[in-house]
C-alpha cells in the first residue's frame, strides 16, 4: 500500500473509533481493506473488554472470506493490536496490519485504568512467534496526533 492508501485506511479506522465512542464504547476502530489497497470490506468498532474491534473484525472476516484471499488484505486500526487481537488476526490469516499509534502510547494515556489494562507485548512480537508472515506498518506519525486526541478526551 502506498502512503496515501495507508492514511485513508487509518482515517477510516479513526472514524469508526469515534463512532464507537459516541455509542458509549471505548474509542477503538478497525477496517478491513481489500487486496487492491483501497476497498473497505468491513468496519468494526470496539464492543467490550474482550470484544475488541480488531478481534471482532478478524473473526467476521475469517467467516466470510477464504484464507487465501485474506492474506492479501489489510486490517487497519487506530491503535496497535493487543496480544489477543494480534493472535486473532494471525489465525484469521490477514496478511497486513496498519496501526496509527502504539500500545505504549495508549498505556501513557490510560495508566492502570481498570477498563484498559494494556499488555507490554508488541503485535510484532506476537506475529514473529508464529509460522507465517504478517506485515506490520505502524505507528504512522501523520495520524498519531488525531488518534491520541480522541483518546485523551475519552480517558481523562
Amino acid at each position: 500500500m502506498n502512503k496515501q492508501q495507508i492514511i485513508r485506511a487509518l482515517e477510516a479506522a479513526h472514524s469508526v473509533a469515534a463512532e464507537a465512542m459516541t455509542a458509549g464504547r471505548h474509542p477503538f476502530g478497525a477496517v478491513l481493506i481489500g487486496p487492491d489497497g483501497s476497498a473497505i470490506l468491513m468496519r468494526q468498532g470496539n464492543e467490550g473488554t474482550v470484544r475488541h474491534a480488531e478481534t471482532e473484525l478478524a473473526r467476521r472476516a475469517a467467516e466470510q472470506y477464504e484464507a487465501d484471499y485474506l492474506v492479501g488484505c489489510t486490517l487497519a486500526t487506530n491503535f496497535e493490536p493487543c496480544a489477543m487481537c494480534a493472535g486473532t488476526i494471525y489465525w484469521a490469516n490477514i496478511g497486513r496490519v496498519i496501526y496509527g499509534a502504539s500500545e505504549s502510547r495508549l498505556l501513557e494515556l490510560t495508566g492502570a485504568h481498570e477498563e484498559n489494562p494494556t499488555l507490554n507485548l508488541p503485535c510484532r512480537s506476537v506475529f514473529e512467534s508464529g509460522q507465517k508472515t504478517v506485515e506490520v506498518i505502524g505507528p504512522v506519525a501523520e495520524m498519531e496526533a488525531a488518534i491520541l486526541k480522541l483518546h485523551e478526551d475519552f480517558w481523562s
